[in-house]
């Protein structure tokens, strides 16, 4: 076995060399010949060193940066129960195409089944995750998702000597595969369905290719595709308006995960065809009528006037609804966030009502960079990725639930310092569940909405760090009139959850009512 500190120097040069300039540690005693290369290569300003205490926050920074950057980012932890919290990550870097690194220290295998202090099976700990078990060299690749480097280290962990061992690098990134775009000519009444996620392709190369198209494009993301169908997963909640806009086909970019209604449209269209490269590594199971791994070269052999009108005159009717509607709840509050965020931000968005708000009831619009953990939609470890995303841009803002910003509450343990306001909507308890078919059950209260009765303010201002509440419209556009500096929380009071969804259902039936009656379908 190779020295702690030479294996440990090989794998952090060969990283930095294929292109890997931020690495995260939480702190360790089995990965202390990591640490300790890792500060020397900070110190000759070769990279960027991130100091995090709690390995599974430590992980979603990193998944952060990896995210607003799109490059490999390392995180790297001690052994046993350390390395297992890098796990929630790392499932939603696998899921969607995030390149993160996971390095956790190893004991050497002798000591594996013993009964050795800390020690356990950490090869292969993370089913599906690309992994390699160093133990005398450092024989890995990176790929365009996450990857694994368990390394083994036997003692003495300390250097012994001052080598020079950062000496003649030369940066080489990995090469990445680009599919080649093959081709789809389709016909009749179509729509493009652009999924949070876009199926990892660049917005800008989407953005062509929708408007080269000429048709309807429905997005999850409506801050990212200006010229979407304003309140498309609103207006589809109608069957009657479902079956009126029955399309030909449907052409979907990535993952539709966040509404019903819109599901249940694709599942009218005669023909689908699904973009997105995940397929042949992820989602190999889903199916379509033909299936792509880049943006194809579309021809629209027929644009049906009537179609497209159609759709633009639901929009508008939908739009007149909602804009009416002034009354003081999540929702306005979310079209108010997402009208306010300056041109040029950074905006995440957490999961459950947050980012199905913003879907349904902002008014599409562009110049945002738009992030979500929407490869399987957690809200654990949130904080910890927006705290990451930040890392990156002049200003950052965020829209979390309050469960979600109590899941992560670690993260405050080392805030960020950039210029990033969250705004965490405060209906104490998981709004969501009030707007599912189980609000109504035995024990809704206590099983499902989880109230937890915390005075998030207080929570946040413990921390020593600066937080606000607002309660209406206009008191949100002050907050962001205001553009502090630094690391600010805005505590977002809406009415009770039980008012949300009543409210919610109660906007529904009026866009539908709007819609039957403008078209003559009522």
């Amino acid at each position: 076995m190779s020295s702690a500190t030479d294996l440990a120097r090989q794998t952090i040069r060969k990283l930095i060399e294929f292109g890997v300039s931020d690495f995260v540690i939480s702190p360790g005693s089995r990965n202390a010949p990591l640490s300790i290369a890792l500060h020397e290569a900070k110190t000759r300003g070769i990279i960027e060193l991130h100091i995090k205490l709690d390995e599974r926050g430590a992980a979603f920074y990193a998944l952060g940066i990896s995210k607003a950057t799109n490059q490999h980012v390392a995180v790297i932890c001690t052994s046993g129960t350390a390395a297992a919290n890098f796990h929630p990550a790392l499932l939603e870097a696998w899921h969607a195409s995030n390149k993160l690194i996971a390095i956790t220290a190893d004991r050497p295998d002798r000591l594996r089944k013993t009964g050795a202090n800390q020690t356990t099976d950490q090869v292969g700990m993370f089913p599906n995750i690309p992994a390699f078990d160093l133990v005398t060299g450092v024989n890995f690749e990176l790929g365009n998702g996450p990857t694994h480097l368990n390394i083994q280290f036997d003692e003495p962990l300390l250097p012994k000597d001052t080598n020079d061992w950062l000496s003649g690098l030369h940066i080489n990134p990995p090469k990445q595969l680009i599919e080649s775009a093959k081709s789809l000519t389709v016909t009749g009444n179509g729509v493009i369905v652009i999924g949070h996620d876009r199926g990892t392709l660049a917005a800008t190369e989407i953005a062509k290719f929708v408007e080269a198209s000429g048709l309807p494009v429905i997005a999850e993301d409506p801050l990212t595709f200006s010229n979407a169908t304003s309140h498309a997963s609103a207006f589809l909640s109608d069957e009657v308006i479902r079956s009126y806009l029955k399309p030909d086909f449907a052409i979907v970019i990535g993952r539709t995960t966040l509404s019903r209604s819109v599901n249940s449209y694709l599942a009218l269209a005669d023909k689908t065809y699904v973009i997105d490269p995940r397929i042949s590594t992820i989602d190999t199971k889903r199916t379509a009528s033909q299936i792509f791994f880049a943006l194809p070269k579309l021809e629209v052999s027929t644009l049906n006037p009537t179609w497209i009108s159609d759709w633009n005159e639901i929009s508008k009717l939908a739009s007149h609804v909602i804009a009416e509607d002034q009354t003081w709840s999540e929702q306005i509050s979310l079209r108010a966030i997402s009208a306010g965020v300056p041109t040029g931000s950074a905006l995440f968005i957490g999961s459950s009502r947050p980012i199905r708000d913003i879907e349904a009831f902002a008014t599409p619009r562009a110049g945002v960079e738009v992030f979500a953990n929407r490869g399987l939609a957690g809200i654990d470890g949130n904080l910890s990725t927006i705290f990451g995303i930040s890392n990156n841009f002049e200003r950052t803002y965020a829209v979390i639930g309050d469960l979600t910003f109590l899941h992560d509450l670690t993260a405050l343990l080392s805030p960020a310092t950039n210029n990033l306001t969250i705004f965490v909507i405060d209906n104490n308890g998981g709004g969501i569940f009030s707007t599912l078919p189980q609000s109504g059950v035995v024990g809704f209260e206590e099983i499902f909405a989880t109230p937890q009765n915390q005075d998030l303010a207080k929570i946040i201002s413990s921390f020593d760090i600066k937080v606000t509440k607002v309660k209406s419209t206009s008191d949100l556009n002050f907050a962001f009139s205001q553009n502090n500096p630094g690391l600010n929380f805005v505590i977002v009071e809406v009415p009770n959850r039980e008012s949300m969804a009543s409210n919610l259902a109660k906007t529904y039936s009026r866009i539908s009512s709007a819609v039957r009656i403008g078209l003559n379908l009522a």
